[in-house]
């Protein structure tokens, strides 16, 4: 092989590794994606850096959780830390996250989300190893650990559906506002409230483009590892054979890019303190072994060989308060941070 995937559904027992010999395809739009198989790997904006890759399944195989962890000779593409390290600056946040609120005003936007990056070090790692961890850790996320030339190597273990098949249906759902997680929760904020709403009606208008029977059931509050959040479910049945077209109207949703979709992306790309690559962007399974469930790409990390780079987000509106944002993405990145720590 000389690129893979393991993933691991959430709740399932088993995991499944597809490889690939040689360099997987790489594509420049996800409608490009209609009637391919394999293990999709989308980045936040696609690039020349940061294209859109597809693994072709030449190997496919079911293991268990245990027997990943055994596997030490995985075709890792860990790259080179040949950049300066990046802290957790909370001076850089409070700049940027400035500018980001300014532009409510200035601009007319609706929802921004601003997300950073941390780097970690490290004297030495096991991909395989620290993917049964986060199984162990998070039975309720879609647990990935991919590695391909064209992106390096990730791992995540993220809460969030963008599209999976369910018999002749389909889902999604619309997963925005923050908080800890406790056995009594308060109520949620208006904030939490009114983001929320914002990505369940971008996605119902996104889905009635291609669907006359769209369900949709919520918001209710749902348990991700330490953190709740506000979630919409979201099922129908799509015509034809249209499933890229889908993912390209639906990514990036306001969950992780804000409203206006255009204008909110290029200003994200134009202003924001780093480059997500293949943070926000999502993959999973096409068509393997029977799967096809897309997961949006959150509570992540890219593994280089000396250290590890974290990345969190959060949605900004223009009632946010700054110290509650950053702690925010401080909780989000506990989820990986637990796993090396």
């Amino acid at each position: 092989m000389d690129a893979f995937a393991i993933y691991r559904l959430p709740h399932a027992s088993d995991c499944t590794l597809v490889g690939q010999h040689g360099v997987p395809a790489s594509y420049t739009s996800l409608d490009e994606l209609n009637g391919k198989r394999g293990f999709v790997i989308a980045p936040f904006t696609l690039s020349v850096d940061s294209p859109l890759v597809v693994l072709r399944s030449d190997v496919v195989r079911q293991c268990s959780v245990d027997g990943v962890q055994e596997m030490q000779d995985l075709p890792c593409h860990i790259d080179s830390g040949d950049l300066p390290m990046q802290p957790a600056s909370r001076e850089v946040y409070h700049k940027v996250f400035s500018r980001f609120h300014r532009a409510f005003s200035a601009m007319g936007y609706q929802k921004l989300v601003l997300a950073r990056s941390a780097d970690v070090a490290h004297q030495g790692t096991c991909p395989a190893s620290l993917f049964a961890k986060a199984c162990r850790q998070y039975p309720e996320a879609f647990v990935a650990l991919f590695s391909a030339a064209q992106c390096g190597t990730w791992l995540m273990a993220t809460p969030e559906i963008l599209l999976a098949r369910e018999s002749d249906r389909w889902r999604t759902m619309a997963l925005a506002g923050t908080m800890r997680y406790a056995d009594e929760m308060p109520p949620w904020s208006d904030k939490n409230v009114q983001e929320q709403a914002y990505v369940a009606q971008y996605i119902k208008e996104c889905l009635d483009r291609y669907s006359e029977d769209v369900m949709m059931t919520g918001p209710k509050t749902v348990r991700a590892g330490i953190l709740a959040h506000l979630r919409t479910d979201f099922s129908f049945t799509m015509a034809g054979n249209s499933l890229g077209d889908v993912l390209g109207h639906l990514h990036p949703t306001p969950a992780v890019c804000g409203l206006p979709k255009q204008e909110a992306h290029r200003f994200i790309i134009d202003n924001e303190m780093c480059d997500r690559s293949y943070y926000s962007g999502f993959s999973g399974p096409m068509d393997v072994n029977g799967d096809t469930a897309m997961f949006v790409s959150l509570r992540c990390m890219r593994i280089f060989d000396d250290r590890y780079r974290l990345y969190a987000g959060g949605g900004i509106l223009p009632q946010s308060d700054e110290e509650m944002e950053w702690e925010e993405t401080a909780a989000k990145m506990q989820s990986m941070l637990s796993l090396i720590q």
